[in-house]
């Protein structure tokens, strides 16, 4: 288990992170998501040990990161920014690798290159955005982590890469519980793969719960009642973040139980109820802004 408690960083005196409080269960897979600037990759390299805190506690089973080259060995980092050294083959490369980590596996490397078809060879420099992604992902999967941190791990990425990144991801969570974290602006891709969803707003943790908890509590609505629509207190008793007309037809943003929703809504008689399922990218923007977010509008 991956525990942040407390957890602040500040640059010239600005807050990135404030108070920063998250835990990633093992064997499971965390989903970080934010608008830009809310402190996503600070967090992630004070998770990797390349920044410290100002104050607050990272741990890794229970195991403090700062200055812990041991545990440095288990986790597994691909940053946004990649770096590869000036000249350097995936071959020099996984020489680098092989030589620091102990628990580097040949096989699984070698495995993985020529899954994504790399040539061990060829100089990095001349490899695509993409394909310098698959390289770093050939080599930080090698290292057998038990923990991994990925900041925009599909970014330049074909849809068929992507699928073989996630399985090789999926399976590794699912034979060796490795434990993940996972910071991507693909909320649709993430919302097929996480088991949580971490939502960062301004250095502060604004929520985080299990994906299918968070469907479960928010909910769009569907509703006519013709020529005899009720009056807008109708709803008073419902936690209603939205609501918007088109004609005969009104659509709701609810917060709550669906049981309760619907027995609210039923007792108003519609002509027309229907429940639609929301998107991880529409829970997002609600969870950050309701009905006070200029952005919300642009989903409706």
């Amino acid at each position: 288990m991956i525990r942040i408690q407390k957890l602040s960083k500040t640059f010239d005196r600005t807050p990135v992170l404030t108070d920063l409080n998250m835990t990633i269960q093992t064997g499971s897979i965390y989903g970080l998501i934010g608008v830009n600037g809310a402190g996503k990759t600070t967090l992630i390299k004070n998770m990797s040990g390349m920044l410290r805190g100002d104050g607050g506690s990272i741990t890794y089973d229970g195991e403090s990161i700062w200055e812990n080259d041991m545990l440095k060995q288990s986790i597994g980092l691909i940053p946004d920014d990649l770096y590869f050294p000036n000249g350097y083959s995936l071959r020099d490369m996984r020489s680098v690798y092989s030589g620091f980590y102990e628990n580097w596996n040949d096989d699984r490397f070698h495995q993985l290159t020529e899954l994504f078809k790399l040539d061990e060879k060829a100089k990095i420099r001349t490899f695509s955005k993409g394909m310098k992604k698959q390289a770093a992902f050939c080599l930080v999967m090698a290292t057998m982590p038990a923990y991994l941190l990925l900041d925009e791990p599909i970014d330049g990425l074909d849809p068929i890469v992507r699928k073989l990144v996630w399985k090789a991801i999926v399976d590794d969570v699912a034979d060796r519980r490795m434990s993940v974290l996972v910071s991507s602006h693909n909320l649709k891709e993430m919302e097929g793969i996480c088991d949580y969803i971490g939502i960062l707003s301004h250095g502060r943790m604004l929520m985080e719960r299990e994906l299918d908890s968070v469907k479960n509590d928010l909910h769009k609505i569907q509703i006519s009642y013709g020529k005899n629509k009720p009056e807008q207190d109708a709803f008073a008793g419902l936690d209603v973040l939205r609501r918007e007309s088109r004609g005969t037809v009104d659509l709701m943003i609810v917060k709550g139980r669906i049981d309760h929703i619907e027995k609210a809504i039923r007792a108003t008689d519609p002509v027309i109820f229907d429940i639609l399922p929301l998107s991880l990218e529409e829970i997002f923007i609600y969870e950050l802004g309701g009905e006070d977010d200029e952005i919300s509008k642009l989903i409706f």
